[in-house]
Formats: C-alpha cells, structure tokens, sequence
C-alpha cells in the first residue's frame, strides 16, 4: 500500500493533568507530502526540523510504518468526552491526520478527567504498539 499523499503524525509525552494543566514533556511531530517526497521530522527542543528526502536507504520501511500504524488506530478507541481522560495510561497522545483518515487520543490540552469510554487491555496493548511505530517514524530524522 502506497503512503497517503499526505500525514501528520504528532506524538505528545506529559498530557496528564491534575490541579494545573499538564506541561508536555516532549511534542514530536512527522509530516509528509508527495508534493516533496519527504518526511519533515521536528523535536519540541530543536529550533529547526530535520528532513529526511526520500531515498531507497532511509525511507524503505516507512510505506509499512504508515500501512500498520493506521491500521492499528482504526480499531482503537479515544476517550469521550475529548480530552477527558488517558484512557491507555501511557501519558502520551497520538494525534495522526492523513486523507482519508483522523485520530487523536487526548487534546492539544491533555487529560483531566474521566472517560466514559475505557480500553481494554488489548487496546492498550494495540496503542503501545501504535506508539511504537510512532516513534520509529519519528526516529527517521535522527542523524540525518
């Protein structure tokens, strides 16, 4: 399966509140166009992102990075209300948008109170493999 023509991928450690609003501990961000054929990777610490161009080396695992990381998002829940609770008790978000596709778990805010919708432990497993692969697509910029 080909990569979406476009995605956005934001990974978000520290969204768990209490009496003040969480403070992120590290907002990770992947996006891609086919426009430009590469990944543009950026680090809540670094002033600028890193780009990785799209070569056989580098970039030939991401199709399947991408084909199962949406795959795993598409049988997962979030929590309900929005933003109302971590149900996968990581203290992590993942926000993904391509075409045809948009999940988030925990918003831009964080989490705060409770979810009338809780994971199994089989979706929890599902959402640490999810960040996983996350993290893999965010380690493509590392050295490049």
């Amino acid at each position: 399966m080909p990569l979406p023509k476009q995605f956005y991928l934001r990974v978000v450690h520290g969204i768990v509140g209490g009496f003040a609003p969480p403070a992120p501990t590290a907002v990770k961000t992947v996006s891609y166009t086919d426009q430009t054929k590469t990944l543009q990777i950026s680090f809540s610490s670094d002033l600028a992102p890193r780009v990785l161009k799209e070569d056989k080396d580098n970039f030939a695992d991401v199709d399947a990075l991408v084909e199962e990381l949406q795959s795993i998002l598409r049988t997962i829940p979030t929590e309900e209300p929005k933003g109302s609770e971590d149900i996968y008790g990581l203290d992590t978000s993942i926000m993904w948008g391509s075409d045809d596709f948009v999940w988030e778990n925990c918003g831009a805010q964080g989490c705060g109170s409770t979810s009338t919708v809780e994971a199994t432990d089989e979706e929890k497993a599902k959402f640490k493999k999810a960040l996983e692969i996350a993290e893999k697509l965010v380690a493509k910029g590392i050295g490049s």
